[in-house]
């Protein structure tokens, strides 16, 4: 067992500053992701031709913005339940939190790097990208898998229907980068497509879960 990093008195304000800092890296995450969406510089004369022809050049990065937007929401609304019953903290937990966090941090690199050869049909850029994701999947997993272990005394009314049903989720999300990955060696232009249907997946699974929920 661990020995407490701080007196009692102060583990509530600890773990406080602990999860402040996790919601600041998530934030300047996305913020990071906008960045690169730059205004196109367009020489005179300006025409609507002339706007729509930049528009269509940097498609491609509302493409990979908009996807690595919703997954890092997802992955903060998770991480904000996560530790919504977490009343107790370990110096493991704290760097299992700063790997999954660098997974985060990544995001706005590997997402630029996907979105300027998205369709260019480049393995590289790809296999990055969904590396990065994949990454971030497992360590959420890890998280929840140690957070929820009662021989850890970490979290207060975290159910064991909850926990596998996150578990899950953590899971789903490595599987389906795995499958695009695949599916983009042999039908590139089709494998593109498949990350935007990752919010369709989770609310599906989100709709079985709660059916289950009342079954049982």
């Amino acid at each position: 067992m661990n020995p407490p990093i701080f007196s009692a008195h102060k583990k509530e304000f600890q773990l406080e500053r602990f999860i402040l800092f996790s919601d600041a890296v998530f934030a300047i995450a996305i913020t990071l992701l906008v960045i690169e969406l730059k205004v196109p510089e367009i020489d005179p004369p300006i025409t609507e031709d002339k706007v729509l022809h930049h528009l269509a050049e940097i498609f491609p990065k509302f493409i990979g913005f908009l996807v690595s937007f919703f997954l890092i929401g997802l992955y903060w609304t998770v991480h904000h339940r996560m530790f919504g019953f977490v009343v107790h903290y370990t110096q493991r937990l704290l760097w299992l939190n700063l790997l999954f966090l660098l997974g985060i941090v990544l995001m706005p690199f590997t997402t630029s790097f996907y979105s300027e050869y998205i369709f260019a049909y480049l393995k590289t850029p790809v296999v990055l990208y969904a590396f990065n994701i994949c990454y971030l999947g497992i360590m959420n997993y890890i998280l929840w898998k140690y957070v929820s272990n009662p021989r850890n005394n970490l979290s207060d009314n975290l159910s064991k229907e909850l926990v596998n049903y996150y578990s899950f989720r953590a899971l789903m999300v490595p599987v389906i980068f795995a499958i695009m990955v695949i599916a983009y060696l042999y039908f590139p232009q089709y494998a593109i497509f498949i990350p935007p249907l990752i919010p369709l997946v989770m609310w599906i699974i989100g709709r079985v879960y709660k059916k289950e929920l009342k079954k049982g």
